[in-house]
């Protein structure tokens, strides 16, 4: 079975199989970063992924998801949509 050695903050070097790690990648970068929690200690850990470590945590058949890095949409950006709606010409300011 593939073992990952990766560092625990507080107990050092820490081996574990790809199912005890995931990968949260950064939409159109291809890095990110690796998250585990510490079979040691049980502290979760949070490291940085560049390409070469996303690359063989792929190929080792760690779990990943896609995390989208836009900023969520602000109250008064929906009261101005809103608004433009009540608009009369809305349709034609779309175009």
């Amino acid at each position: 079975m593939t073992t990952i050695r990766t560092t625990c903050a507080f107990c050092g070097d820490v081996e574990l199989i790809p199912t005890e790690l995931s990968l949260e990648l950064t939409a159109m970068t291809g890095t990110g970063a690796y998250v585990f929690d510490c079979p040691e200690c049980g502290d979760p850990q949070r490291r940085p992924a560049n390409h070469r470590v996303v690359s063989i945590l792929l190929a080792t058949g760690v779990g990943y998801q896609v995390l989208d890095e836009a900023s969520p949409i602000t109250e008064d950006e929906i009261s101005r949509f809103s608004e433009n709606l009540n608009r009369s010409d809305w349709a034609q300011q779309l175009r």
